[in-house]
């Protein structure tokens, strides 16, 4: 998984955690609704300045945008 992968993904988890649409995300972070889709598709890059934005909008620590998945735990037999 490469990093716009990663951050797509919790993107839209956090998002959906908090029960936010893009549209309402992207009027309270003060960025494009088309933007925010494009990142949670993982088609473009982010700023740094932007996923400062996120993560105050998501009351979470911006390293929280960047996290690698839990790995899942296989089950023994």
């Amino acid at each position: 998984m490469d990093l716009r992968s990663i951050f797509a993904t919790n993107l839209r988890r956090l998002r959906h955690d908090k029960g936010l649409s893009q549209e309402d995300l992207a009027y309270t972070a003060e960025i494009n609704r088309t933007y925010v889709s494009k990142l949670e598709k993982g088609v473009t890059y982010v700023g740094l300045e932007i996923i400062g934005k996120l993560a105050e909008v998501l009351d979470v620590e911006p390293s929280a945008l960047l996290e690698l998945p839990a790995k899942k735990k296989s089950r023994g037999k």
